[in-house]
């Protein structure tokens, strides 16, 4: 197999590759899903009304299940407790520094969530993207609640409020927003709790037992959502997983697909871990006391919905004696630095796929230049595109030193073909001839190329996933590298580049082969008119500089200087 073979099926390998990883998300029989996008176009699906489902009582309310080691509560004991008509569906506002929140007085469901140092949009900067959202057909809530025979409040009980709005005050670290619940003696205080510079909500339940028996209970968290159709066409190549997850010291990072959860429930008892939904750039994630161990669980509810949660171990408060439950919501970016320090594992929601342990020093790299060198991200990519280089270079020389001297030897190939014409069998053995006199092998060149391949795919999902890169300017024209190019010039010059290096590789003898290989430029062009203009902009720069490099070595080996 010639090198131009070589590098015709390593370029159509990694887009069938792409392909393939995007196809294993979705009808994988580990991770098929369908699920809420980050924003930018599909809608979710599906309309639902909190008062009926409490009336109906289908299934809302979490049960553990019978193998759980925790105890067992049926939704049926809670179902129709604590429930006033006073308050119902009324939304208290707050607004913090970092997040715009509606709270639902009926359970205290955290029912939307807006992110405002995040716009939806470049052209839209005083709206804020919506993480959590519940109006018309979208619903993405997170909820949480009391289990007990004796009487608590769930998701679906009302609660009393002080205020309607609150907003953090400058000068002002934290916000406090509490409401209350009482019913036959059992008092329960649930506390949101925001502070500056956070996107993490403390939910913190404190219930005081003024009757006359015992109060036993659990707490349960959980994220629902309503699934969306599965994406096509050009998101296949630009996929990024859009899901349910959770973390566990055993299993670590798994991925869930919503549409996995019917068929396959999750229920196992956790120590530490966290729960949560992923998209593209975003989470949303309860993360319990890391000493706790919880029943993780994931459900289908009706409504077309879908549940990950968790459940407490049970806790006794005697009568006239208080107990307390306490959680973390955190609801923002996937920003690996501070995701470390909340929870283990938590920066495993930025997802690079199988090649991790490459892409993460990758990402610190580009990290490192963009905070201590550039201060742009455009120029990070450039400047790492050109580290990368540097570190392969000496494995790029000899692959392009193979080339070059598959090219010298190029004439004699044709005239073997020439003279051979289609005895295949004889055109090898005279070409396998001509290599061992030129003391040339014609896979020399492949196997350092082969070895690239894992860095710069890993490069890829770093430059996808990475949410700094989201409406990050560079210069000129480009002000989102996380979009296309919108006026398609980074992607041309990146077509160009890849003629331009074909013209210094050895032609394919085999006709069939030298038309591929003409078309293969046209091709990825088409592709990277869609991609992101960062992606894009690595490519280029990455082309240009492989250009320099096997143009200097070719003419090297034009001279002489470089024949074996």
């Amino acid at each position: 197999m010639g090198n131009p073979r070589f590098v015709l099926i390593t370029a159509l390998g990694f887009i069938v590759m792409l392909m393939w990883l995007a196809w294993q998300e979705d009808y994988g029989p580990a991770s098929r899903q369908s699920a809420i996008s980050d924003g930018r176009s599909a809608q979710p699906v599906g309309v639902s009304d909190p008062a009926s489902a409490l009336a109906a009582n289908d299934g809302e309310l979490p049960s553990l299940s019978d193998s759980s080691s925790l105890q067992r509560i049926s939704p049926v004991d809670v179902a129709s407790r604590g429930v006033a008509e006073t308050d119902r569906n009324r939304k208290i506002h707050v607004v913090t520094d970092l997040l715009d929140v509606w709270i639902d007085t009926k359970g205290g469901e955290i029912s939307m969530v807006s992110l405002r140092a995040y716009p939806i949009a470049l052209d839209k900067p005083d709206e804020p993207f919506p993480l959590l959202l519940k109006v018309g057909d979208r619903y993405y809530v997170a909820q949480s609640g009391l289990l007990s025979r004796q009487g608590a409040p769930s998701h679906l009980a009302d609660f009393q409020a002080e205020k309607a709005a609150y907003l953090m005050e400058e000068g002002s670290d934290e916000l406090r927003v509490p409401l209350g619940w009482q019913d036959n003696g059992i008092k329960v205080n649930k506390t949101l709790v925001f502070t500056r510079n956070s996107h993490v909500i403390d939910v913190e339940y404190d219930v005081t037992n003024h009757s006359d028996q015992p109060w036993q209970g659990n707490q349960y968290r959980q994220i629902v959502r309503t699934p969306l159709a599965e994406r096509s066409g050009l998101d296949i190549v630009m996929y990024t997983f859009n899901g349910a997850a959770y973390y566990s010291e055993q299993d670590k990072f798994e991925k869930i697909g919503l549409a996995d959860i019917e068929d396959d429930p999750l229920s196992k008892d956790i120590k530490g871990g966290w729960i949560g939904m992923i998209q593209h750039y975003f989470l949303s994630a309860w993360i319990p006391d890391q000493s706790e161990i919880n029943n993780f669980y994931t459900r289908t509810l009706k409504r077309n919905r879908v549940a990950i949660g968790m459940i407490s171990p049970e806790i006794l408060v005697p009568p006239d004696q208080s107990g307390k439950f306490v959680s973390r919501f955190y609801a923002g970016p996937k920003e690996q630095q501070v995701l470390e320090n909340l929870a283990p594992g938590l920066e495993l929601s930025v997802d690079y796929s199988w090649l991790t342990i490459i892409a993460k020093p990758i990402f610190w790299l580009m990290t490192f230049i963009h905070d201590n060198v550039v201060g742009n991200w455009g120029w990070s990519i450039i400047l790492l595109t050109l580290v990368i280089k540097l570190a392969l270079f000496k494995l790029s020389e000899y692959g392009y030193r193979s080339m070059a001297n598959m090219r010298r030897v190029q004439p004699k190939l044709m005239s073997l073909k020439e003279r051979f014409g289609d005895d295949k069998q004889r055109m090898q053995r005279a070409m396998m001839d001509l290599y061992k006199k030129e003391k040339i092998n014609p896979m020399s060149g492949c196997f350092p190329i082969l070895l690239q391949i894992p860095v710069f795919i890993a490069l890829y999902w770093v430059l996808l996933e990475s949410v700094e890169l989201r409406h990050a300017p560079f210069i000129l024209w480009i002000d989102d590298l996380s979009e296309k190019d919108p006026y398609f010039v980074l992607p041309i010059i990146m077509g160009a580049t890849m003629f331009f290096q074909q013209k210094l590789n050895p032609a394919p003898i085999d006709e069939m082969q030298q038309t591929i290989m003409k078309v293969l430029p046209v091709l990825f062009t088409i592709f990277f008119l869609f991609f992101p203009s960062g992606l894009v902009l690595y490519w280029v720069v990455n082309n240009v500089l492989s250009i320099a490099q096997q143009w200097i070595i070719t003419r090297r080996i034009d001279r002489g200087e470089g024949k074996p």
